[in-house]
């Protein structure tokens, strides 16, 4: 039922978001650090100015197919721009990122870190599924935080992200993978 309602929601959130972005001090997107910039939907007409003046890279969707189908690069177009795609699908609105692809999207990041490329991760508003990814890159990236310190942090760059209970529990599953129990 979720995966219905997501569709149903999808494009009248979508256009609530872009409302939200010119009538309040949300922004599209925020960078985190050097590498990662955390977002909404990143619009075609925005893939000069990500990779000109961001230098993205790497991007990290977090959407399900549907939901870039019109409005976004595929995998082919960003290739083009010199940008790759990692896709790792979630439902939007109830869906949390798997442990799977919480550890595939850090490590892609991470290997664009290591270029000295930044990586755009986004889902559609910027405010949860890719807020959990980036909060698990956070949690990697400066070691010794805890799931609620990295919302904390990230929250301070980008107030309106919406880390759910669900979500939190799987960035504590996350942290315990990657930093074992002496954490």
């Amino acid at each position: 039922m979720s995966g219905v309602l997501a569709r149903l929601l999808f494009y009248p959130t979508l256009a609530y978001n872009v409302l939200m972005e010119k009538v309040s001090s949300r922004r599209w997107f925020d960078r985190v650090d050097e590498t990662v910039l955390l977002g909404a939907l990143p619009f075609k007409s925005m893939t000069k100015q990500l990779v000109e003046t961001e230098n993205v890279r790497g991007v990290i969707t977090m959407n399900e197919s549907y939901e870039t189908k019109y409005f976004c690069n595929s995998a082919e177009e960003w290739q083009a721009s010199g940008v790759d795609q990692l896709r790792l699908s979630t439902v939007d609105i109830t869906g949390v990122p798997s442990l799977e692809n919480l550890r595939r999207g850090v490590e892609f990041a991470l290997q664009h870190r290591e270029k000295g490329n930044s990586v755009y991760v986004h889902c559609k508003a910027g405010r949860s599924r890719s807020a959990t990814l980036v909060a698990a890159y956070l949690i990697r990236q400066l070691h010794c935080v805890t799931p609620e310190e990295a919302c904390q942090k990230l929250a301070s760059i980008r107030p309106h992200i919406l880390i759910r209970a669900a979500q939190l529990d799987m960035l504590r599953k996350y942290h315990l993978h990657v930093f074992g129990q002496s954490h």
